[in-house]
């Protein structure tokens, strides 16, 4: 399996004075994820979790709602041509019984380490496919002030950044402020959906009273995924895109962006923060 870090010469100018050095950089691999056999996707990621990112990926397409929808995850042997195997190719078999989605040219997407998911921006979409109806009752409810010290307690669990500066993280907390998991990766999507795969694997779907807290913007791709696993708040340290916010606003997603100490905007769901004046 490919390294998670990578190390390459680079010529280092500090204060006018330049030398060459060993430096950390994070691993960027394609990962093709296969159905039954059949190609479905493929996207850039930092190897590692890879069984989780493919499950987690297969959530948010709909197709998997629970561990026992799958029969087996394996890496596809003899990727390359002496026979080795690349690990970069990983086929999801079904169980039996469980509807395999129509697999065709123009189904078949491209997802890279930035945008992700593209061409599926379709709130009726997402709506019509989630298998979890966020459905947190009593309602999750959360103070500003935990809510500030979330990105804190996610930074200093990104262990990767530490050394190469290069990675997005999210993380699942409970409505309590416990930090459930964290994954990193060079796709924020990818995180996401390391995330939410552990979680499959693991029978904990829907995450019904979880918060997911994203290190970079909140994506229409983030808040489907958000929806598709249940997840009722997602926070986020930089902005939300238009689409994200009306996907939250028609789902019952509650949306928090520019989340950044004790400043933060509430862009939907806000039944669920304990606001306390201006409102």
């Amino acid at each position: 399996m490919g390294r998670v870090t990578e190390r390459r010469r680079v010529i280092r100018v500090r204060d006018g004075v330049v030398s060459a050095r060993p430096d950390t950089l994070v691993a960027e691999e394609p990962l093709e994820i296969r159905l039954n056999g059949k190609p479905l996707a493929i996207t850039m990621r930092t190897p590692g979790d890879d069984f989780a990112l493919a499950a987690g990926f297969l959530v948010s397409e709909g197709v998997l709602a629970a561990a026992d929808d799958v029969q087996s995850i394996v890496y596809c042997a003899g990727a390359k041509e002496d026979g080795s195997n690349t690990y970069n190719v990983v086929d999801v078999k079904l169980a039996p019984g469980v509807p395999v989605p129509d697999i065709t040219l123009e189904r078949n997407v491209y997802t890279t380490s930035s945008c992700g998911l593209c061409g599926k921006a379709s709130l009726d979409a997402v709506r019509t496919a989630a298998r979890f109806p966020i459905a947190d009752t009593p309602p999750v409810r959360l103070t500003p002030e935990l809510l500030a010290g979330l990105p804190d307690r996610l930074r200093a669990a990104q262990q990767v950044f530490d050394r190469t500066g290069g990675l997005h993280a999210a993380a699942l907390f409970s409505e309590a402020g416990e930090l459930l998991d964290v994954r990193e990766d060079v796709g924020r999507h990818n995180a996401v959906d390391k995330l939410v795969g552990r979680a499959l694997r693991d029978g904990r779907l829907p995450l019904a009273r979880a918060v997911l807290l994203v290190s970079g913007r909140a994506s229409f791709e983030l808040a489907q995924k958000a929806v598709m696993a249940g997840i009722p708040v997602l926070a986020a340290v930089s902005a939300p895109s238009s689409l994200a916010v009306d996907l939250a606003a028609e789902t019952g997603l509650t949306l928090v962006g520019f989340l950044r100490g004790p400043n933060m905007n509430v862009y939907a769901g806000d039944e669920r923060i304990a606001l306390h004046s201006g409102v």
